[in-house]
C-alpha cells in the first residue's frame, strides 16, 4: 500500500503528550502530588466536556477562567487569587512532541502526502503546534471548537478532504482513540490506523492497523502493526 494522498492526524496521544502535569502543578502550588492529580483530573474532565466553547480567543479566556475555578474546587480551595491559580494551571499544561513525530512528518511530506491535524481541541491548539515546532511540518490544523463538531463527527474530516482535494478513499486517519479516531474515519470512508503507544488498545474493526507509534504509518509498503 502506497502512502495516501492525505493523512489526517489526531493531536494529543498521537503527535504530542503532556509533560508531567501533576508534578508540575504540585511543585508550583507546593501541594502533595495526589492532591494535584485529583485537582487536574477534575479540571481535565470539565475541559473535555466544554472545550468547544473556545472557538476564538474570547471563548478561550472564558474556558480557562471556568477551568481555573473547577480546579480550585477540586483542590478543596486555594489561597491564590484567580489570576495566580490560572497561571499555575496553564504552567502545568506543557506539551512536547513524541520523539519520532518531527522526523515522520518530514518524511511523509517529502513523499508528497498532505498532512492535516484534526483534533478535539480548542483554538489554543494552534499555539501548541507552533510552540512544539510542529506547525511548519503540517499543511493545516483543524480543531473541533472551530469546526463546530467533535470527532467522531465528520466536519473536520470533510474539511481536510476539501483542503487536500482528494476523495475519502485516498485518505488515511491516524489517532489513538477507537471511538473518536477509528470509527470517525471509517464512517467517512477513509482508512484508519490506531496509534497504540501503551499496548493496551481495545479491539478494532477488521482491516484497521494498530501501530506502536507514528513510524508505523511512514514505513514504505504495507502499513506495519498488528491487524486485529
Amino acid at each position: 500500500m502506497s502512502v495516501p494522498r492525505l493523512i489526517t492526524l489526531d493531536a494529543l496521544g498521537t503527535l504530542v503528550e503532556l509533560e508531567d502535569p501533576y508534578g508540575r502543578l504540585a511543585a508550583r502550588l507546593s501541594i502533595p502530588l495526589e492532591q494535584a492529580r485529583a485537582g487536574l483530573r477534575a479540571e481535565m474532565a470539565y475541559y473535555r466536556e466544554h472545550h468547544d466553547i473556545a472557538s476564538d480567543r474570547a471563548g478561550l479566556d472564558r474556558l480557562r477562567d471556568a477551568c481555573t475555578e473547577v480546579l480550585r474546587e477540586a483542590l478543596g480551595g486555594s489561597p491564590l487569587s484567580h489570576a495566580d491559580l490560572r497561571a499555575a494551571l496553564l504552567a502545568a499544561l506543557r506539551f512536547r512532541p513524541f520523539p519520532e513525530v518531527p522526523g515522520v512528518l518530514r518524511d511523509l511530506r517529502a513523499r508528497g502526502c498532505t498532512l492535516v491535524v484534526v483534533s478535539n481541541w480548542d483554538v489554543s491548539l494552534h499555539d501548541v503546534m507552533r510552540d512544539t515546532g510542529l506547525r511548519d511540518l503540517v499543511d493545516a490544523v483543524l480543531t473541533s471548537a472551530e469546526a463546530g463538531e467533535a470527532k467522531p463527527g465528520g466536519a473536520m474530516f470533510r474539511a481536510a478532504l476539501r483542503l487536500a482535494g482528494v476523495r475519502a478513499q485516498e485518505a488515511l486517519h491516524a489517532g489513538d482513540s477507537v471511538e473518536h479516531d477509528v470509527h470517525g474515519a471509517l464512517r467517512m470512508g477513509m482508512g484508519a490506523v490506531l496509534v497504540d503507544r501503551d499496548g493496551r488498545a481495545p479491539e478494532v474493526p477488521p482491516g484497521v492497523r494498530v501501530v506502536a507509534d507514528l513510524r508505523g504509518i511512514a514505513a514504505p509498503g504495507p502499513y506495519p502493526g498488528r491487524n486485529r
